[in-house]
């Protein structure tokens, strides 16, 4: 019985955390969480991740609580933002999302891509909200 229980407790766990992550993956794409801290501002945290992209594959669009701070590591990037052209991003080069702006990104290159996303996001809030 004891087995039973801790069996259905760690599945129960599996399913959470597969439910608060799911909308972080899409096929090709790996999100890597870094560091996540609290900031000084009340209700506010920091998380950086590191997204690596396969090539053709894409993030569609989404939204986050906050900003996002983005720094191109390898590849080529192309970031669609909503109200904007979109942009071809390389290695070194960078990209502001402001709050709740939907916004897309795929690898158009014929290597991996990646990415350093730096989040400054409400605590407690989905990172990632895929638009409908």
């Amino acid at each position: 019985m004891k087995i039973l229980l801790t069996a259905i407790a760690v599945m129960s766990i599996g399913a959470f955390v597969f439910a608060k992550q799911a909308p972080s993956q899409q096929p090709g794409t790996k999100r890597t969480e870094l560091q996540r801290h609290d900031l000084d501002i009340p209700g506010k945290e920091t998380i950086q991740a590191r997204i690596d992209f396969d090539p053709g594959a894409a993030f569609g669009m989404h939204t986050h609580p906050g900003e996002e701070i983005i720094y191109v590591l390898d590849g080529t990037l192309e970031y669609e933002v909503e109200g904007k052209k979109p942009v071809q991003l390389k290695a070194g080069d960078v990209l502001f999302i402001p709050t709740g702006v939907k916004h897309a990104a795929r690898n158009v290159g014929k290597v991996k891509g990646a990415e350093l996303a730096t989040y400054v996001v409400e605590k407690g809030k989905p990172l990632v909200v895929l638009a409908k």
